[in-house]
Parts: C-alpha cells; structure tokens; sequence
C-alpha cells in the first residue's frame, strides 16, 4: 500500500509524549514490510536546525485559503530514518516557535488557524502525489480535520484518525469554524460542531474511515462517561470502525543492549551496567549514594492527567523511608512548585529536574529501580514499555494501556511484571509502594522480577499488523 501518515510531533525533533515516538517509529515498521510510507508534519524550527536531516525545497509552494485570507504552504523534503520519505510543511508565520502548541503554560491563541492550515496542506500534498496514497493516517486532533476535508472534496483514498489521547480535542469557538472554508452545513451535529463549539476530533471521529486508539484496554475505557472526555456518546456510535491496538517499543533507541547514552550497556545476561547506570544516576544528581532502599523514579509531563496528584502528598512519607527519588519533567506551574520545595526539603533523597535532557531521560530508566506511572488514566504507556526494557519494574495505576501490558506481581507464586494499584488515590498508591519496598527486600525474588520485564516483548512487529488489517478495511 501506499501510505502518507500526517502528525504534528516527530521525535526527536518535535516531541511532548507518546505521539512523537510512534510518528518516528510506525512509519519506519510499515515501510519494513514493503509498503511505500511517507510522512508529513509540521516545519518547526528544529527540523532546519538538525544537521542530520538537511530538509531541501521541492519546488512545491501551495496557497491555502484559511478563512478570508491565504498562506503559503512550502513543502520541503528530506529522508527520516530507514529510508522514510519526510515532508516538512513550512510556513515561519506558524510554526518557527519556541513552543510547539504555546510557551510558558498558556496554548497559543492561533492554534486553530496553525493546525487547520496544516491539514489543508496535508490534504493538498496528498492530491499531488503520484501514485495518490491508498490510505492516508492522521492523528490525534491537530490533522482530524483531515478526514472531514477528504470527504467533502471526494478525494480517491481512504483516512484513518488515531486517537493518541482523547483529552486533547482542539475544540475552539465557532467562529474559527471560518478557517475550515467549508460549507456552513458542515457547523452541525453531523459536523465539527459540538455543544456549540468547533471540534476537531469529534469531526474526524464521524468522517474517517476507520478511528483506532493506542490501546484495546483504552478504546473501551472512552466508550464511558468516566473516560469519554464528552465525547463517549459519539465514539459508541462509531464504536463499530474503533479499534485499539496497542503501541510498540521502538527498541531502536529504547534497548539497554545497544543504548549509546548509558555510561555501560547492559541485558537479562549481563547486569552489571545497571549497578553502573544506577551509581552514575545518583551521582550526576547529586543524591546520596548507596540507598538500602530503592531508587524510584518518574518521567512525564506534569499534566493532571500524570497523577502528579496522587504522589505530591506521599512525598514526605516516602523519603521518611532510605529511597531515592528521581522526577524529570515540566508542566503544570504547581505541580512544578510542589516538587521543588520537596526536593530542597530533602535534598540527599530526592532530585527534581524540570528540563527535559534526553540523555537524562535513558540514565534515569537505567539507574531506576521503580518507575512510577500513578496516571489517572494512561491511553498507552510507553513509559512502561522502555521501563521493562531496563530493569525498572513499572508501578502503575491499572487502567489503559497499563492495565494490557503489567501483570501484578505475586509473590506468593513468583509471577508478574509490575505492580499495579485499581483505587484511583494518594492511599492506594502508598499501598502500592509499601508492597514494593517489601519486595524489594527479597534480592532472589527481585531478580527475577526484572528478569520476566526485560522478556517483554512490545516490538512493533506486532501492532504494524493490526494496522495492515485496519487499512484493509479502510480500502474495502
């Protein structure tokens, strides 16, 4: 097939989660398999900056009409890893930011122009390819206007929208619906509109061809007034063309065995690189060294959805205990605040960093003994996935992707991969860590606890094939 994916992250480029490491990875899975894939996202600084890359122009400039004015699309081109075609869609006006949707915590005001101008030229690079694309994949809000533009123009190819996390909406007011230029029937139930407002999602839900999600676990969770974001009546109306499948580990850049940024590579055979990793870990943060207790460790943004609020209570409680905690991580003012005041209260025990260092990020899964996820909702989790790559057992809250991929540990039969926690609070997560401390006072145990998550298997092999037989699907 020939496949043209559209997204508005690619790692390590442009990334704020999950989303920008499966447009680096799915593309690269799919063409493995003898399809011709191309990938099209935005033109943020970061790409003219990446000597790797080298972007040249095409020759194509578009004019997009958005709303009573036009833009110029310059679409630029250059090669992504194992040979992907990667096109840049540039326009310096929106997208030479710092930011890639707002700076210092607040979205940008013009959103809704940036994104619905990018999928219009989405649309229009995809009509100028020869041979068309059989299928083209978009994802998540930002290019779910797409779906709605095929339809109305009759395009000769079919749209699949990927659900990376329903929170996330673009819903704006409706006088932004003029940027769409499309018909004013388009402004209804059956439309972008939702209780009154534009909604990009909710209208890339009604017109693709096929909708899927990053987890089976999370494509039931939405079809619930609890997980549904608002919009869970109107994915069970379309539940019949939903489909979750689960995302894949790129084990290209997240494997121990092969990790170029550990000070020691290390596998299930050969663990002594861990107590290395471990060391540096401690050392480059400053944090005491040889704890009796486990390092504990989270990377994430700190978004409500994070369950940054479930853990910021237990902080003085833990750090009563020899531990050590690391977070790495940046969002939420508060979140942010509280964390730094905790870690200058306990200064040997607990690092916080807000940057984000891509380096820091793979010595921290490395040197860490637990990795928390105490998410209020997780759709994925592919923090879990390269957490069980190193040796980190993941402790998690049980739902979405999470719920699919950790098996609770057993210790009266010596089974499982992580440690889960079902009650959605600050008491069941200390519950959670208790039982851990516990376990990890059991050397022989432990051992094998890290032995069974780094068997995992959570390559892409698998889930590119649910995607083959979603685009049949789509095609039929």
């Amino acid at each position: 097939m020939k496949i043209l994916l559209a997204g508005s992250e690619l790692t390590p480029f442009a990334r704020t989660g999950g989303l920008g490491d499966v447009l680096d990875a799915l593309p690269a899975a799919l063409a493995a398999r003898g399809h011709e894939v191309s990938l099209v996202v935005p033109c943020y600084s970061a790409f003219l900056e990446a000597p790797e890359l080298k972007p040249q122009p095409t020759g194509v400039r578009i004019s997009i009409e958005v709303g009573h004015h036009r833009r110029i699309a310059e679409i630029l081109e250059c090669t992504a890893e194992y040979g992907v075609q990667l096109f840049l869609v540039r326009c310096d006006e929106l997208f030479a930011r710092s930011g890639l949707y707002g700076s210092e915590g607040r979205d940008f005001e013009d959103n809704a122009e940036r994104f619905i101008f990018f999928s219009k030229a989405v649309v229009e690079l995809a009509r100028r390819l020869r041979p068309a694309p059989d299928i083209a994949h978009v994802h998540d809000w930002q290019t779910a206007l797409v779906p709605v533009l095929v339809a109305a123009q009759r395009l000769p190819f079919r749209s699949v929208l990927t659900i990376h996390n329903l929170a996330y909406q673009g819903s704006f007011w409706a006088p932004d619906f003029g940027l769409t230029n499309l018909p004013g029937s388009y402004f209804s139930a059956r439309g972008v509109e939702f209780y009154g407002r534009m909604n990009l999602l909710k209208a890339g839900i009604l017109y693709a061809s096929q909708v899927t999600t990053v987890s089976a676990r999370y494509a039931q969770e939405i079809q619930t007034p609890a997980f549904g974001a608002g919009l869970d009546a109107v994915i069970r109306e379309h539940a019949e063309k939903l489909h979750g499948i689960l995302n894949g580990a790129d084990y290209r850049v997240w494997n121990p065995e092969t990790d170029k940024l550990l000070p020691k590579k290390f596998g299930p055979s050969a663990m002594s690189g861990k107590t290395t990793s471990r060391t540096a870990l401690l050392k480059s943060l400053g944090l005491a060294p040889k704890p009796s207790g486990p390092i504990f460790a989270l990377v994430t943004r700190l978004a409500q959805q994070k369950g940054i609020d479930l853990l910021v209570p237990l902080l003085d409680r833990l750090l009563a205990n020899d531990v050590r905690l690391v977070v790495l991580g940046e969002g939420q003012t508060s979140y942010e605040r509280e964390l730094g005041i905790a870690s200058r209260r306990h200064p040997e025990r607990f690092a916080y960093r807000r940057s984000m260092d891509e380096k820091l990020a793979h010595l921290i899964y490395a040197g860490a003994d637990v990795f928390l996820i105490p998410s209020h909702f997780e759709p994925c989790g592919l923090s879990a996935m390269y957490a069980l790559k190193y040796g980190a057992v993941p402790l998690a809250h049980a739902t979405g992707g999470l719920y699919e991929m950790i098996q609770d540990y057993d210790s009266a039969s010596d089974t499982g991969n992580g440690v889960l926690f079902h009650d959605d609070s600050p008491e069941a997560l200390w519950d959670a860590m208790v039982r851990v401390l516990g376990y990890y006072g059991a050397p022989e145990q432990w051992a094998k606890l890290l032995q069974r998550g780094m068997a995992c298997d959570f390559s892409w092999s698998r889930s590119v094939e649910r995607y083959e037989e979603v685009y049949e699907l789509a095609v039929k």
